[in-house]
């Protein structure tokens, strides 16, 4: 791919090979593209979908139908050929239909040459000239890129700002500039040559390859600066604007940052590419293959926060690959689940050792649920009808699904499965029953219940300890489940010299259990279809309390009825919760 930018107009001319093999079952007589910088002009689905939607992003809003002519965004296809015969084709806003002239059959390669002229838009929503912070270029979803063909079929989404999917390939970019730009991008730099513009003016070509990734991105300054350190054998580039005021928390970034790929590589599994690039850009934080674009005027701790959870995409959106569009808490929850430990890694605070690092993720979770307002999970991410359902769904719901199968399989065999997911998946763009299997053959249960219930619904769990008989050596324990999702729990009766006895119940549609503690009594299974349940443990004495998942691993929406608590200077007595 070669483009010449002409930074006066913002506009640039493209061109592209593109050599692209039918690795599908199914013979395929055309090929789609998407065209992102279409979004970016009055009328577009973006642009409605932004001023439509109830809760719109304060970000887009009204902003893209209120842009002047030469800052819309558009990509104008000049010409297609296919084995080098020009062809006819079709622009649908945001998607390009190129009719094949012979049907491509599985395991065969077809060539394409495209040449395009675009226009790059006032930056509005990741992409575009001129972010809030001066930013002059961030090119994110820029050039015409494959559409994805899967089991599923052709993902040809039109583009409205949310989720997207994409085709494994190498890519081999010259990009060519005036002069005097710093520049960071996807893949490797392999040189930077003087050549001067078509206008005249002195001109340099950034060349970079990338191996094996899903995207390319790229941003440029001229006031960019760049530093340089090492993780784990990866070279992390981290690439501002210069500013007095921002410059320090960039450096101190940068050892977060080589920590934060430490600590994934050991939490998840290792990074597969020999660079990673943080550059200031864009109009907030999104990820990219070998690269991503956050906001830079930040407090140091939000800058690692944002660059954190923009890396650890690294591994669920760059090597994985899910798509985010079809299952956007694959990518979003997944990744939010291993930011939240690894900051909790970084600002360990002593004073809090037992704090849970996901407590976030489980009130917002919690707080959309009892609101009423609660999308299922299977939604895709364009249809949400509501931006605060999609984020809470993606991000918060998805990181609870992932802590919470630690409440159901034990939270040791959690961690160790998602390695395995990761080992087995990396480059395979799973879905979720490929990572719900990927569970079940790590601890031996069957979770089919749990998806189904997580995904399909927005059935909530709730248990509750009804009351506590103490009486002639024996503890008896009224429980029922007042929501609608099934859950095994977890009993913790404390005595009154402190000690304490564990009790844990499965589900008999488990069919099994997890691992038991030390001296912890497996009870007999809960049938779903049983409301309540009886538990009766030898006394030990008398009661200080009675709880139900006192470590806090299940989402419960009312944790108030949780626990029945005792009056040791009493007689110990029946006792109902609220």
């Amino acid at each position: 791919m070669n483009v010449v930018v002409d930074t006066a107009t913002h506009q640039y001319q493209g061109d592209m090979k593109v050599v692209y093999t039918n690795k599908s079952p199914e013979t395929l007589d055309k090929v789609f593209w998407h065209l992102f910088f279409n979004a970016f002009q009055p009328g577009s689905m973006m642009d409605v979908r932004s001023r439509s939607i109830s809760d719109p992003d304060r970000r887009v809003g009204s902003r893209i139908v209120e842009l002047p002519e030469d800052e819309w965004g558009w990509q104008r296809i000049e010409s297609v050929k296919v084995n080098g015969k020009t062809v006819a084709f079709v622009e649908d806003g945001t998607i390009l239909e190129v009719a094949l002239p012979r049907a491509l059959r599985p395991g065969k390669s077809v060539t394409f040459e495209l040449e395009w002229k675009a226009q790059v838009p006032r930056q509005i929503r990741r992409s575009g000239w001129m972010n809030k912070e001066g930013v002059e270029y961030s090119m994110t979803q820029w050039y015409p890129k494959l559409c994805e063909f899967d089991h599923h079929g052709w993902h040809t989404n039109p583009y409205i700002g949310r989720e997207f999917h994409g085709i494994w390939g190498n890519f081999n970019v010259h990009i060519h500039l005036p002069e005097g730009y710093g520049i960071g991008a996807t893949g490797v730099k392999q040189s930077t040559t003087s050549a001067p513009l078509p206008t005249g003016l002195a001109g340099t070509i950034h060349h970079y390859k990338a191996s094996n990734v899903i995207d390319f991105a790229w941003a440029a300054d001229p006031d960019f600066i760049e530093e340089t350190v090492d993780a784990d054998g990866v070279t992390l580039r981290l690439i501002h604007k210069a500013n007095a005021e921002i410059d320090s928390n960039w450096t101190l970034l940068a050892d977060y940052a080589a920590k934060a790929m430490a600590y994934i590589n050991e939490d998840i599994g290792p990074y597969m590419y020999p660079e990673y690039t943080v550059i200031q850009g864009g109009d907030g934080g999104m990820e990219y293959p070998m690269i991503t674009l956050i906001t830079g005027e930040r407090s140091l701790r939000s800058l690692v926060g944002v660059t954190v959870h923009e890396m650890a995409h690294s591994w669920f959106q760059g090597m994985v690959a899910t798509n985010e569009s079809l299952h956007e808490w694959m990518d979003e929850g997944f990744t939010s689940w291993a930011e939240s430990r690894c900051m909790a890694s970084l600002f360990a605070d002593p004073m809090k050792p037992d704090e849970n690092p996901h407590k976030w993720a489980y009130a917002s979770y919690i707080n959309q649920n009892l609101s009423g307002n609660e999308e299922p999970l299977i939604t895709h991410a364009d249809h949400y009808k509501t931006n605060r359902a999609y984020g809470v769904g993606a991000y918060s719901k998805g990181e609870v699904l992932v802590e919470q199968l630690g409440a159901v399989m034990g939270t040791e065999v959690r961690d160790e499965a998602m390695r395995t997911y990761f080992k087995n998946w990396a480059f395979k763009h799973p879905g979720p029953n490929d990572f719900k299997r990927e569970m079940e053959r790590a601890s031996g249960l069957e979770l089919d219940w749990y998806f189904q219930y997580m995904m399909h619904t927005t059935d909530a769990v709730d248990y509750a300890v009804e009351t506590v008989v103490n009486d002639e050596g024996t503890v008896t324990v009224e429980m029922s489940r007042r929501g609608g999702m099934p859950m095994p729990q977890d009993v913790t009766l404390t005595w009154e010299d402190g000690s304490v006895t564990r009790v844990h119940i499965p589900l008999v549609m488990m069919r099994g259990h997890r691992a038991l503690a030390e001296g912890e009594i497996l009870a007999a299974d809960w049938p779903w279809v049983d409301v309540n349940y009886t538990l009766e443990v030898p006394s030990q004495g008398k009661l200080s309390a009675v709880t139900l998942d006192a470590n806090g691993l299940q989402a419960d929406v009312h944790r108030d009825n949780n626990a029945i608590t005792f009056d040791l200077d009493r007689e110990q007595e029946a006792r109902q919760s609220n």
